[in-house]
């Protein structure tokens, strides 16, 4: 967890931490807003984010559900509030901390997301080969079995992966995985497409899918690579 992506809107806040993980030994790019970050994310290799809750221009809560990445996220908020900590952690988040920040703190949660990550990768098998052979789907628990391993899903979840196994090898826009799936039309801001497959990768994850396996083509949709 080398390279830093740190998002907040206040200047002073973000001066702050930027010297202070720097000072860390940490590599760090900053962004004043949730729109900055998901441009830097699309260009550069991060390994975690540190994430504003108030910004203007994509909030943290909207770019949770904005982007389609797997990297652990750290909360910064002004308003100490359960129900602002609850929302994070339902939308993805890995921490939260409110603010001001203390950098010694800071650091001292980072390692020990990458002490709780490190555990993970040593406890998980290898990760499986593509091309993955047969995907047993089960409508009735909405689960799905890859080589003997198992996950559940919820039910949009379930239909999402299914449609796009279906297709396997097309791209499948946006606007028609959210109107044959969800039933709706695809909105400017609507991102609950974007939180469903990032989630569904997430849980591909837990029984060594390749992140990869859901493919996003940038500019037009997603593929299930086979």
């Amino acid at each position: 967890m080398e390279r830093v992506l740190l998002v907040d809107d206040d200047p002073f806040a973000r001066e702050v931490l930027y010297l202070g993980l720097m000072a860390s030994g940490y590599q760090v790019h900053c962004a004043s807003n949730g729109q900055e970050a998901l441009l830097i994310l699309g260009k550069m290799t991060i390994d975690l984010i540190i994430l504003d809750v108030e910004m203007p221009h994509l909030d943290g809560f909207a770019f949770l559900q904005a982007r389609s990445d797997n990297l652990p996220v750290i909360l910064i908020s002004a308003t100490d509030e359960e129900e602002r900590r609850i929302k994070g952690f339902r939308l993805g988040a890995d921490d939260f901390i409110s603010k001001p920040v203390s950098v010694r703190e800071l650091v001292a949660r980072i390692d020990a997301l990458r002490r709780r990550a490190d555990i993970t990768k040593s406890q998980l098998t290898e990760v499986l080969p593509l091309p993955i052979k047969a995907i047993y789907f089960n409508q009735n628990d909405f689960s799905i079995e890859v080589a003997e391993r198992r996950v559940a899903l919820t039910q949009t979840e379930f239909k999402l992966l299914k449609y796009l196994f279906d297709r396997k090898g097309e791209v499948i826009t946006k606007q028609e995985l959210q109107r044959s799936v969800l039933k709706k039309d695809l909105g400017q801001f609507d991102r609950n497409l974007d939180m469903h497959i990032s989630n569904t990768r997430r849980k591909l994850a837990k029984i060594s899918l390749p992140k990869t396996i859901i493919n996003t083509v940038r500019g037009q949709g997603y593929s299930f690579l086979c």
